[in-house]
């Protein structure tokens, strides 16, 4: 039998857990939708556009502010430029201080400085000044210098003195509060304003339909999709809503056929899941033999028929962490076969392959425990695993190999001269100590040790101490 359709979606359930969600939950929800993270770009854009544009206005309003103390010191000089002229050539001194008292009540004056100059008549020169508490010289405020003028009769103009008007900072400061307060509140509402009508207008277009869409897709399933996508909106209106609803159903409409399809080839397979699986298991079974005959392949020297390389690394790899676990010894006979180029050169490869095959025989006689491995690591180099064996048992091992080479008598003439007139193996014999690391560290001492072996004249048997 076919198996059952699998479902692509659940119906809507109840979730009585949504009306317990916070208020701060809400919120969080709210600002995580579309709309609340494009309310929140607005924000950010208008926040951005009102601080620029509260600092031009602000920049305005201060220029504002002094053009306005600069008119209102104007106005006073034209005011009090008559009166104070008069009242110094009549040497009224109260009136001059009153009027100087006068000038000072206006916000705009900060300081009034008043300089008599001397005349004819034999005035000496004064200066007259008044300053307003807490008052200080600044260079953004305004100041204004007018020289006092008095006509004592038609045709005659005296100059009595100069009159300088010192603008009050504090004055524009406390102008500039209020301007900026009210710029401030102007633009923040309006940002306000804006962000709330995106907002209101993104939910009615986009949001409410959006999660309409997602209601629909959750209560999908296979029994569902021919019940199609329908929005509540005019259908005259033709926009990306409109395409994304056209997607939907027709993705319905494709996934439906295909589960009909399937459906189909599920019950034309069933009547064929039978023979096939008659098939596989024969295969099965060939490829399992293939596999034990590759492995077998992939696992042993072609030439040689002992343990390749990749065997042996894999071996002493796992019986170096035994020993390491137990304590056991283990021991490495490495040899080589002396001047083995000179043989093929002076024999042939044919005659090398040969001898290569005798040495091959005569370790595997050596090596007659199941534990213990022979393998050809390398051109001429052979190698044998012997767990559980002692140095000395494993020299003596390697003595007897030695010697059981020498006694195949395999001609060697091009040997050269001081050598054996046979094929001779020079062997190297090390064992595994608690301070080794690794199986390569037991690898490199009896690679030394047979070195050593070759340096002190070939055809012996080397134990690295």
């Amino acid at each position: 039998m076919p198996p059952d359709p699998v479902p692509l979606g659940t119906p809507a359930t109840a979730a009585p857990e949504a009306a317990c969600l916070t208020r701060r939950q809400r919120i969080g929800q709210a600002l995580r939708s579309v709309a609340g993270r494009l309310t929140l770009v607005t924000l950010g854009f208008c926040i951005v556009f009102t601080a620029l544009a509260g600092a031009v206005r602000t920049w305005a309003a201060w220029n504002n502010g002094v053009a306005w103390m600069a008119s209102d010191l104007k106005m006073l000089e034209e005011v009090f430029q008559p009166g104070l002229a008069r009242s110094v050539w009549e040497l009224d001194r109260e009136s001059v201080l009153s009027q100087i008292s006068g000038l000072l009540g206006a916000k705009a004056v900060g300081m009034v400085e008043l300089t008599v100059a001397a005349d004819a008549r034999g005035r000496q020169p004064e200066t007259f000044g008044a300053v307003r508490p807490g008052w200080r010289l600044s260079a953004l405020a305004p100041t204004r210098t007018v020289a006092l003028v008095h006509e004592p009769f038609v045709g005659r103009k005296e100059t009595v003195g100069t009159l300088t008007l010192y603008g009050e900072e504090r004055a524009l400061w406390s102008r500039l509060r209020v301007e900026l307060m009210g710029i401030v509140v102007t633009q923040l509402t309006q940002s306000l304003l804006v962000a709330g009508l995106v907002m209101l207008v993104f939910n009615r277009l986009v949001t409410r339909h959006v999660r309409r869409i997602a209601a629909h897709l959750k209560r999908l399933s296979p029994e569902t999709l021919g019940r199609p996508l329908v929005l509540r909106r005019p259908p005259s209106r033709r926009d990306e809503l409109t395409q994304l609803v056209d997607g939907v159903n027709h993705l319905q409409t494709n996934l439906s056929d295909f589960l009909q399809r399937q459906h189909r080839y599920e019950t034309e397979l069933a009547h064929h899941r039978d023979r096939l699986a008659e098939l596989v298991q024969a295969r099965t079974l060939e490829l399992e033999t293939a596999n034990r005959t590759l492995e077998t392949l992939s696992r042993t020297d072609a030439l040689t028929g002992l343990a390749n390389r990749r065997h042996f690394d894999e071996a002493s790899a796992r019986e170096f962490a035994r020993g390491d676990r137990t304590g056991q010894p283990l021991c490495l006979l490495l040899a080589d076969v002396d001047h083995f180029k000179r043989f093929n050169d002076t024999y042939g490869h044919a005659n090398g392959d040969a001898c290569l095959r005798a040495v091959a025989g005569a370790l595997q006689r050596v090596a007659a425990r199941a534990t213990d491995l022979a393998a050809r690591v390398g051109g001429e180099e052979f190698a044998l695993l012997l767990p559980d064996t002692t140095l000395a048992q494993a020299t003596r091992l390697a003595e007897l190999l030695r010697d059981t080479v020498h006694a195949l008598a395999i001609t060697h003439a091009g040997a050269g001269p001081g050598a054996a007139p046979y094929v001779t193996l020079s062997i190297g014999v090390a064992q595994q100590e608690p301070a080794m690391p690794d199986v390569d560290m037991l690898f490199r001492h009896a690679d030394r040790a047979m070195y050593q072996a070759k340096e002190q004249g070939r055809n012996r048997v080397v134990a690295a101490l």
